[in-house]
């Protein structure tokens, strides 16, 4: 007898103890502060999201505002692409506009820094607080290479010198190392290491950054500021007060032939490399559909770079990327 009433209380004081540890377990206390956490778990989740998501309207804004051709180029590219490509031509226009964004070239080179102070610490995975670094640090899974974000800064911090290019082999450096390498990324985004996509490449960048310099002319020469380069304009015998003052003679015209010229020949080499290109490397080449166009056009105004037919974007571009962009060529 006396044995089952201790049977009995050694049940019931494990019971007890049962309780006094499942109470301790789920105590109000806990469940709150497990539900706190969760809670700011979702916040953080949420917050990052949309972080995420107004990073990417900034820079497809800025691209769609600041460089139209680009905008439409990289909405054609297949969609693992999209974003990054966006990202890529956003952190290129932030670099350009410092140029004339800034009155005194100290306040550009502290830019500069700061965009080299960025690359680096993206590729630590912390990225500073900036729309386009934080979406640059997002599409880093493709692997860009390094050494192409930090040469378009180099050759955009060299040219905050604000002079002429000496001579046209300088404005092809000045172009292989922004343009060019621009495009190097874009086929990174597209997955690719080819060594014909990149001879391509480099001759399509040297062509864009010699259309882009025609291309602003009139845009400069308003300010006042004339960067073609030197000894083509002594060539024949132009000064940079015929460019600033819009003059649209024989000499004046002969220089923009010249230049254009070139830009036709890198343009011919590039497509020469066409049959041993990849096909998955076309998109990153759409922008020869640009190029294109603008020395079509300045021939047909016979050379005149201030022609008011050339102050006009060409309302067809956006059809006949996609149209290039269906045959798969460039």
């Amino acid at each position: 007898m006396a044995a089952g009433i201790s049977i009995k209380q050694g049940l019931l004081s494990s019971k007890i103890s049962l309780h006094h540890a499942l109470h301790r377990k789920i105590s109000p206390n806990s469940v709150c502060i497990q539900r706190a956490a969760e809670i700011q778990s979702v916040r953080a989740a949420t917050s990052a999201t949309v972080d995420s998501q107004d990073n990417e309207k900034y820079c497809l804004e800025l691209v769609r505002s600041r460089d139209y051709d680009g905008f439409v180029s990289s909405l054609l590219l297949p969609e693992e692409a999209r974003r990054s490509s966006l990202a890529l031509r956003a952190f290129n226009v932030e670099l350009a506009q410092v140029k004339d964004s800034v009155s005194q070239k100290t306040i550009g080179l502290m830019r500069m820094q700061f965009w080299k102070t960025a690359v680096e610490e993206i590729y630590r995975d912390d990225p500073p607080n900036q729309p386009v670094a934080a979406e640059l640090w997002r599409v880093r899974k493709h692997y860009l290479t390094k050494r192409w974000l930090l040469k378009i800064i180099t050759e955009r911090e060299k040219d905050l010198d604000d002079r002429a290019y000496r001579n046209l082999q300088e404005l092809e450096a000045y172009s292989e190392n922004t343009q060019s390498s621009l495009i190097y990324l874009l086929l990174e985004c597209l997955g690719l290491k080819n060594v014909h996509a990149d001879h391509a490449a480099s001759h399509i960048g040297k062509a864009q950054g010699i259309v882009t310099c025609l291309r602003a002319t009139p845009y400069h020469s308003r300010r006042r500021k004339v960067y073609l380069p030197m000894d083509i304009c002594m060539l024949h015998g132009a000064s940079q007060e015929d460019f600033i003052r819009g003059s649209r003679e024989p000499n004046v015209r002969d220089v923009v032939y010249d230049i254009a010229s070139q830009a036709h020949v890198h343009l011919q080499h590039a497509r020469s490399f066409s049959h041993n290109v990849p096909a998955a490397a076309t998109p990153a080449f759409l922008q020869t559909v640009v190029l294109e166009d603008y020395l079509q056009r300045v021939r047909k105004a016979d050379f005149d770079v201030f022609h008011p037919s050339l102050q006009n974007r060409n309302p067809l571009i956006p059809i006949q990327l996609y149209f290039r962009s269906w045959k798969k060529t460039y």
